[in-house]
This record gives C-alpha cells, sequence and structure tokens, in this order.
C-alpha cells in the first residue's frame, strides 16, 4: 500500500510539473505580393502572464510595430483585423511598461529588424491570455507594421502600413 500512495504523488508531481498552460501560435505572411515578410509568434499561458516570442524574416531592416489587432482576419492587406485589441477602453501606449489598465492589451512597441532582415522581440505580459480572463488573444491577428510605432501618438502610434499579419491559434496545452 505504501506504493501506491508514493506512486500517486509522484505521478501527481510529475503531472503538475508538465503543466505549462496553453500554447498558441500564429504563422506571419506578407500583405504584398512583392514582400517575402515571413514569421512566427509563438504565445505561451504562464504564471508571470502571457509569453510572447515573435521572429520575423525578409523584413526591411529596421524598427516596426508590433500589435495585437481585434479581429482575426488577414484579409484586405490586414485591414479585416480591424483596430488594435483594447478590450478596456485605454489609450495606445507601451503594454510592456504602462499595462492593461493604461495601454491597449495588444501594444506591443516594436520589433527591430536588422540588415539581414531578421527581427525578434520576447515579451510576458501580466494580464493577457491565450483562451481564460479578461484579455484573451485566442483568435485575433498579430499585425508587423511597415513603420516604427512612437508610443505615444493616438490612437495607433503612426506605425504606418499593415506589412505582415497572422492569426493566433491554439496549438497545444
Amino acid at each position: 500500500m505504501k506504493h501506491r500512495g508514493a506512486f500517486a504523488l509522484l505521478l501527481t508531481v510529475g503531472i503538475a510539473a508538465c503543466s505549462r498552460g496553453s500554447i498558441g501560435q500564429a504563422t506571419i505572411t506578407a500583405m504584398t505580393p512583392e514582400s517575402n515578410i515571413a514569421g512566427t509568434v509563438s504565445l505561451t499561458d504562464t504564471s508571470q502572464g502571457l509569453r510572447i516570442v515573435a521572429r520575423v524574416t525578409h523584413a526591411p531592416p529596421g524598427r516596426h510595430g508590433f500589435h495585437i489587432h481585434e479581429h482575426g482576419s488577414c484579409a484586405n492587406s490586414g485591414n479585416a483585423a480591424g483596430s488594435h485589441y483594447n478590450p478596456a477602453g485605454v489609450r495606445h501606449g507601451y503594454l510592456p511598461s504602462a499595462g492593461v489598465a493604461a495601454a491597449h492589451a495588444g501594444d506591443f512597441g516594436n520589433v527591430d529588424v536588422g540588415p539581414d532582415g531578421r527581427g525578434t522581440l520576447t515579451l510576458t505580459i501580466p494580464g493577457l491570455t491565450l483562451t481564460d480572463g479578461e484579455y484573451p488573444v485566442i483568435g485575433k491577428a498579430i499585425i508587423l507594421h511597415a513603420h516604427a510605432d512612437d508610443l505615444t501618438s493616438q490612437p495607433t502610434g503612426n506605425a504606418g502600413a499593415r506589412i505582415g499579419c497572422g492569426v493566433i491559434q491554439i496549438t497545444g496545452e
């Protein structure tokens, strides 16, 4: 009988240790036929918030605004994605420092792209989740913009055209 109890405890601890929360991904594609922009955005629910790891390739060098938008469509050159994801109805800003009470829930700032056309962005945002809670992002579009987000101009930071887009989907638990 002792072994059964130890086995159950070990099994429970092992399952808890493997549990990481929901995992999602968006595949970024170019919004114009002459562009080769591509990328992936991995999203993972963690105890600290939603972890976002974005990798883009074949993008123009420089800083590019990077946001979650309110709709899950990349049609019409990304315009079908609508405005920035903003369920709290707050002003545009920089979510990683302002938080969801003071910036759009989709305001991730900028991706820095090097001369080789590659860029990465890694953030963990408290309050955001893939599927649960007040600020779920599943089914929403992620947009890569042509220009840098100035982080202050209203309502969207003057980031310009939508040059890359992908829709967030669940890929695992």
